[in-house]
């Protein structure tokens, strides 16, 4: 499975989570930290796209391992929720296809991992 990770501040829109999310290509499923997945953007997306939202514990944020930003860490428990989150989505041994984009105006990242699951 090919899933792309997005880290976004709130209230974002949908138009930059697209815009993010064209930085890193296609996926089959989308995912985040467990908190953010009702937001407004994000649902829209999900809904325009025919995908489903993926909404990751931080203990499995941890798990991966991503070093990055000291802010992400101290809420999230990684250093980037965009990769930590496509990784523990797409499953054991998966890999990152393409590393965190910041979309044109801050506001998203996405990332894109694929694995077995």
């Amino acid at each position: 499975m090919i899933v792309a990770g997005l880290g976004f501040r709130r209230g974002v829109s949908t138009e930059s989570l697209k815009a993010a999310l064209r930085l890193v290509g296609p996926a089959q499923a989308l995912a985040t930290a467990q908190g953010k997945e009702n937001e407004p953007g994000l649902r829209r997306l999900a809904a325009e796209l025919g995908l489903p939202i993926h909404a990751v514990p931080r203990d499995r944020l941890a798990a991966q391992g991503i070093e990055g930003s000291s802010k992400s860490m101290a809420l999230y428990g990684t250093g980037s929720v965009a990769e930590a989150s496509a990784l523990a989505v797409a499953g054991p041994g998966a890999k990152l296809k393409v590393a965190r984009r910041a979309g044109p105006d801050g506001m998203a990242v996405a990332a894109l991992a694929e694995g077995q699951t």
